[in-house]
């Protein structure tokens, strides 16, 4: 069935403290997207983020972001004093977050509301339902503290090898730090539970995103090393990245840990389904970034400099997506398959059955040749996007472009009398054969290089878009449902 929707993270919402939260302003959202007629709203991952603040490196797998919680919602539970929200800082700008000060302000305030807070009986069933997670997250985040934020592969020799004399020692010296992170993951699920309720009920699907890789420095790695290619001293033996292209000369080396499939299999995938079934409750439809890893994934011995001597490993393939659907059943997936595909990728996303990508900024080039990217080659069974968070905005693209470039992506679009080119790529991607149309929220609005949300391979800087109040005005939702309606969505 022909659907579109706006790719948007919460992060961006405008709100009074910086950063986007559950709060009025995401229902207000869910509110526009119905009155726009969208049927979809794909958000970024929720983890809690660490190195550079990307989402995309989360300090677990499971647990979600406490800067997204909505602080307002702590005052009326009586947690928090109203004068404490006003009384702190969330930077100058409304239109970016300001990580630094958001961080330490927000978590000040979160320490005060805990402060406030007593046991409940939602407190207490949470601890007991999540702790298969939940205990080794908190202790893991107490224990960052204590050791002044360094990443766990610079602690102290027993407790980063989990001798259990130390992680019982550590447990009870950090108890209340330990509950702290518990009561803040209570409370983002707590809110989350509400806003995707309020989501579902205004007839809008949330599309949550899936990083292929966990981040070096996180939960996950630290409380279960034999899953990942780690030695004995816990250093990783070779991590991931991409080989050179057309783009990188040295490749792209991201340095995350790679996983141990062998071991994985031997328990039957068992963390990737716990992974799985908990994004599952979370959203109606899930993302899964850099998917062509299950198939073949690239591997670079662990201290190189550059990707250049990594070599191609075969992936668990369909007996992954295998045990995900005989234990969960069948899960609403998108995968990311874009970049070098080899034909053994696009098998296995035939097999199983879940709907690609397109990119409509892909393809063009200054050659006017034909590529799967351009619409008229859009299979039914794809996502097509006009950018996502990876690229340049539309129209930071279009002022950039080389003349070729700029002249083919025009003639192929052929903007309308006072059609703005961001306007024509949003027609021409919801007019395509596409199943689903998801647009990012900086395209809608016609934002340029400002707007962008991340440059790869980059650090610093990035994440930090947000969108300024007075945006979701009634006449944008009109015309965003005229296009739902003449194009069946």
């Amino acid at each position: 069935m022909r659907s579109c929707g706006i790719l948007m993270h919460i992060s961006s919402l405008p709100s009074p403290y910086g950063i986007g939260t559950f709060g009025t302003e995401a229902e207000k959202f869910a509110d526009w997207l119905k009155e726009a007629g969208q049927k979809y709203w794909q958000v970024l991952p929720t983890g809690p983020t660490g190195y550079g603040d990307s989402p995309y490196q989360p300090f677990s797998s499971f647990a979600g972001n406490p800067l997204l919680i909505d602080l307002d919602e702590l005052v009326e539970h009586g947690y928090l004093a109203k004068k404490s929200l006003d009384n702190s800082d969330y930077g100058a700008d409304p239109s970016y977050v300001d990580f630094d000060i958001v961080n330490r302000n927000k978590t000040a305030l979160l320490r005060e509301a805990f402060a406030g807070f007593t046991d409940d009986v939602g407190y207490t069933s949470f601890v007991i339902e999540e702790q298969d997670w939940l205990d080794d997250y908190a202790l893991f985040m107490a224990l960052k503290d204590k050791f002044g934020g360094r990443p766990w592969s610079d602690w102290d020799d027993d407790i980063k090898l989990r001798e259990p004399e130390a992680v019982k020692r550590w447990t009870e010296e950090l108890k209340d730090d330990i509950k702290f992170y518990k009561f803040v993951q209570y409370i983002f699920y707590r809110q989350w539970d509400r806003f995707h309720r309020y989501c579902n009920k205004n007839g809008i699907q949330l599309i949550g995103d899936i990083p292929i890789y966990v981040s070096p420095d996180c939960a996950d790695v630290w409380a279960q090393p034999e899953l990942f290619e780690l030695d004995e001293k816990r250093v990783p033996k070779r991590v991931a990245g991409v080989p050179p292209d057309y783009f990188s000369a040295t490749g792209q080396l991201w340095g995350n840990p790679l996983y141990n499939w062998e071991e994985m299999h031997k328990t039957g995938y068992k963390w990737w389904l716990k992974r799985i079934g908990k994004s599952k409750e979370n959203f109606d439809m899930l993302r899964i970034d850099h998917f062509r890893a299950f198939d073949t994934y690239y591997a670079i011995p662990y201290g190189h400099k550059t990707a250049e001597n990594g070599v191609w490993e075969k992936g668990p393939g369909m007996e992954l997506f295998n045990a995900i659907k005989n234990d969960l059943g069948d899960v609403n997936i998108i995968a990311e398959d874009l970049g070098d595909i080899f034909d053994s990728v696009k098998e296995l996303l035939r097999d199983t059955g879940f709907p690609g990508m397109r990119v409509l900024q892909f393809g063009f080039n200054p050659d006017n040749t034909d590529n799967d990217h351009l619409p008229h080659n859009y299979p039914k069974n794809c996502c097509a996007y006009t950018g996502t968070h990876d690229n340049s905005t539309i129209m930071q693209w279009y002022r950039e472009a080389d003349p070729k470039s700029r002249a083919m992506a025009r003639r192929y679009v052929k903007p309308r009398l006072f059609e703005r080119f961001s306007a024509a790529c949003v027609r021409i991607v919801y007019a395509s054969p596409a199943d689903l149309a998801i647009i990012p929220m900086q395209d809608i609005l016609g934002l340029g290089a400002d707007a962008r949300m991340n440059v790869p391979s980059t650090v610093g800087g990035n994440w930090k878009w947000r969108m300024l109040p007075g945006k979701l005005t009634a006449s944008r939702a009109k015309k965003l449902r005229g296009l739902a309606d003449t194009y069946f969505r």
